[in-house]
């Protein structure tokens, strides 16, 4: 299974909505819209889960394509460690 990015979505992005895209390209396990915590709002991106073939079938095709007038950025998600710091705050 691989985890898919999807970033610069319209915040009226819904998971059905998210699943047909991914879908064309292949079975979709899983698509998770991220809401803020605090107002429930969504945050403009998501994650989705295919297949690993089918999931950089879907990254070629859709980075950087249009929904809802915006340029979606998609790429193979990384994890918290792999992201490296941002700035801010440091617990060491």
């Amino acid at each position: 299974m691989k985890t898919i990015y999807v970033g610069n979505l319209p915040f009226s992005s819904t998971q059905a909505e998210i699943s047909d895209l991914f879908g064309r390209y292949g079975t979709v396990h899983s698509v998770n819209v991220i809401n803020d915590k605090e107002t429930g709002r969504p945050r403009g991106f998501a994650f989705v889960e295919m297949d690993p073939e089918e999931a950089v079938k879907a990254i070629d095709a859709l980075n950087g394509t249009e929904l809802g007038g915006r340029s979606l950025r998609v790429n193979e998600a990384r994890s918290r460690e792999d992201r490296g710091n941002r700035g801010g705050y440091r617990r060491d």
